[in-house]
């Protein structure tokens, strides 16, 4: 039986966003993203990475699952996909559906990103637009990205990962960035602001950093509307 109150995750999903998703959930532009360099960590199945490269834009993903073959992580990702969407269905009280029409449509966004992601991962992996690594330790030079942008890992998570992980793994992502690094959401998993958020904001202050809370146009678990921004 599951928990009709809360969202339930076993492990970290691996499931995928669009890249029109993205640019929601980090209140961005098309144009701010031209002639940058982008770095999506963790990446997952997103197909943000696939649709900039379409647009000229020089975007990397990075992610753990990067190390499994193009078969075992459609094989993972499909399965993710299916037990999100059935509880989407189930659950249909815990979120906002003003982006999406249905948990119908949200399900398509998932297959479209995730389709899209696992066309371009073979070829995209070989050109090293897919790069295995794991927070909070990249291989990637200082300074090699201008725009990092984290999503739906630190912080929701906050129930497996804990405070010193999360400051870890935020230094690292500002490390390899020059200009900012954005992180949405803020919530854990049960939809509460996440225990870490507040204590990482006032370490990384003392350390020099200029982090801000700062909303976006986009909303779909119940009260997330906002994004962390650290600018370097």
């Amino acid at each position: 039986m599951t928990d009709e109150s809360t969202f339930e995750v076993t492990d970290c999903a691996i499931i995928g966003r669009t890249y029109e998703e993205y640019l929601a959930m980090f209140g961005l532009e098309p144009a701010e993203l031209e002639g940058r360099r982008v770095l999506d960590c963790p990446s997952g199945v997103a197909s943000f990475v696939a649709t900039a490269t379409d647009r000229g834009v020089d975007a990397v993903g990075a992610d753990v699952v990067y190390r499994w073959s193009p078969d075992d992580l459609a094989d993972r990702c499909r399965e993710d996909r299916e037990s999100v969407a059935e509880q989407l269905a189930e659950k249909t009280h815990l979120f906002e559906w003003s982006y999406y029409d249905s948990p119908t449509d949200r399900r398509r966004y998932l297959e479209r990103a995730s389709e899209r992601f696992l066309e371009d991962y073979p070829d995209g992996r070989e050109a090293g637009r897919y790069v295995p690594a794991a927070l909070p330790s990249l291989p990637f030079a200082e300074g090699s990205f201008s725009l990092v942008l984290s999503a739906h890992f630190l912080f929701l998570y906050d129930d497996r990962f804990d405070y010193e992980f999360h400051l870890e793994a935020i230094r690292e992502l500002a490390r390899v960035a020059t200009d900012e690094v954005r992180v949405y959401p803020l919530q854990g998993l049960d939809a509460e602001p996440s225990d870490h958020l507040e204590g990482s904001i006032t370490t990384l202050e003392t350390e020099g950093y200029e982090p801000a809370i700062e909303s976006v146009p986009f909303e779909f678990q119940s009260g997330s509307t906002e994004m962390l921004v650290l600018r370097l």
